[in-house]
């Protein structure tokens, strides 16, 4: 129970820094949450509590394929917000089509026997 609070603030504490870094410097904040802190904080939290490195080079692999379509938030969001959509519904519209891309990406891979 203590691992899963350590893991909750951790991960918190970085969320949070990372938006304040965001609100003193666009380039910061971008490149702070352009890391893959999230990733690397799975990988030794799978690790801790498994010690299996091939659980982690399969969430590794796994990571690598969807971060692709994950792309299209950060294409399809500031192109909405930039022609006077809504915060909320740039969002909404963002997520639904990243969402999408998603979906596409996951028959694309089964399509040609990769496996996540």
């Amino acid at each position: 129970m203590i691992q899963t609070v350590i893991k909750i603030m951790v991960t918190s504490v970085l969320v949070v820094a990372i938006a304040e870094a965001g609100k003193r410097s666009a380039l910061l904040g971008a490149i702070l949450a352009s890391l893959p802190l999230t990733s690397v904080l799975a990988f030794f939290w799978l690790y801790a509590e498994t010690g299996d490195t091939e659980k982690i080079a399969a969430l590794s692999t796994g990571i690598f394929w969807l971060v692709l379509p994950s792309l299209i938030l950060f294409v399809a969001l500031p192109m909405l917000l930039r022609v006077g959509v809504g915060f909320g519904s740039a969002m909404a519209v963002s997520v639904a089509l990243t969402a999408g891309g998603y979906g596409v990406m996951l028959a694309v891979l089964k399509r040609f026997g990769v496996e996540i």
